[in-house]
């Protein structure tokens, strides 16, 4: 595995990489590799699979400190060794005062010691988790929609069906370890014989040899494919939000169950709508003829345009609701509000004959209509100014 490059590295990220910061950038480089985005680019798509693959390992606490651990050898899923290979202790006769393992298990409760409850290695093992990223529209995040989403996984060897060993062949029980995976080993100390539990080097701790590996996977029984699968987004999902795929992760260990798949949903910002919460905003522009005499106005909305009347004597930042006009819940009940706040547009070139009607019509315009900059004459006719 030393031509492996560090997960973070291709990441961006530093060790010290808080979750969200690895999100962040998982996120950006998935987008920037992503074979939607580069048809044909080998070297993208290739980049895509590292770049999944270190997220599904730094995304994960326990996936993580392995790999900080032990580097690549400790999230290899076809290295059973990482799965514990630590040390029993068992002690035989201490200088004539029996035995020194009964001691200990009076004080911890039998625990000390578990060699005797190791797990089988050939247990069922579910499959790991993983990860991916799809990118929707703001209009598919509101009604729903179906997407693509392409996802790099494990999965049984296609051509030993997981045994690991060529076709016409099988594993073998591993005759140094005889099947457990793990071997003993007694060691005489000053106090009597202490026994230590290791990995079987010869299996590496899976309880099998294989004599004449498969070709394809090289006796792993697995391999990493890239899928794309259909995916249902429902309406009303966020920017931000993780959909749960269920049995779309790795293939699970001995018949075991698969892992999930998290797709992390990116919501593109729209032109004209903007999203808080389950509500809809919207800015729309009227004119100081509109505003001031009040007009009928078409509204933009998810549903199409819709008829408002504006009343007379709007003023710039009155804002306006329409019910129900908003995002659906993504529990299926109910559905927001659109809020439409106004923006009164001033001509920026006038002809001569609009200046005078303008000067004509100041003239004429009584402090009634101008409350707030009477206000605002008001008070400073109250100020001492320096």
């Amino acid at each position: 595995m030393a031509e492996k490059r560090d997960y973070y590295e291709i990441l961006g990220v530093n060790k010290n990489a808080t979750e969200e910061e690895i999100k962040k950038a998982y996120r950006a480089k998935a987008k920037q590799y992503h074979p939607d985005l580069n048809p044909g680019d080998k070297n993208a798509e290739a980049m895509f699979k590292q770049v999944n693959e270190a997220y599904e390992v730094l995304s994960d606490k326990e996936k993580r400190a392995r790999y900080d651990r032990f580097g690549h050898a400790g999230v290899d899923p076809n290295f059973a060794g990482n799965q514990g290979g630590g040390f029993d202790f068992d002690f035989g006769d201490f200088g004539g005062f029996g035995d020194l393992g009964d001691i200990f298990s009076s004080f911890f409760g039998g625990s000390f010691g578990g060699g005797n409850r190791r797990r089988d290695p050939n247990a069922p093992r579910r499959g790991g988790d993983t990860s991916a990223n799809v990118s929707i529209s703001f209009e598919e995040a509101a009604k729903g929609t179906t997407k693509n989403v392409t996802t790099t996984r494990v999965e049984s060897c296609p051509t030993c069906g997981g045994t690991g060993a060529k076709k016409g062949s099988s594993p073998k029980t591993c005759p140094n370890c005889k099947g457990q995976g793990h071997v003993r080993i007694s060691q005489r100390t000053p106090f009597g014989f202490m026994q230590t539990t290791r990995t079987c080097d010869q299996c590496m701790g899976k309880g099998r040899v294989i004599d004449d590996p498969c070709t394809t996977c090289s006796g792993a029984g697995r391999v990493r494919t890239t899928k794309t699968i259909s995916v249902n987004i429902p309406a009303g999902i966020d920017d931000g939000e993780i959909l749960n795929v269920r049995g779309q992760g790795d293939a699970g260990v001995n018949s075991g169950p698969p892992g999930d798949l998290h797709i992390t949903v990116e919501v593109q910002p729209h032109p004209i709508f903007k999203r808080e919460g389950y509500d809809v905003w919207c800015e729309i522009p009227i004119t100081f003829a509109q505003a001031s005499l009040g007009d009928e106005i078409m509204v933009p909305t998810l549903d199409g345009f819709v008829s408002y009347s504006i009343h007379p004597g709007t003023q710039p930042g009155d804002t306006f609701k329409l019910r129900n006009k908003g995002i659906p819940h993504i529990s299926g009940r109910g559905r927001g509000d659109q809020y439409v706040r106004v923006t009164i547009e001033v001509p920026r070139k006038l002809t001569e004959k609009q200046k005078e009607l303008l000067r004509e019509f100041d003239k004429t315009a009584s402090d009634k209509n101008y409350i707030k900059r009477k206000s605002f004459l008001d008070k400073l006719k109250d100020l001492t100014l320096f």
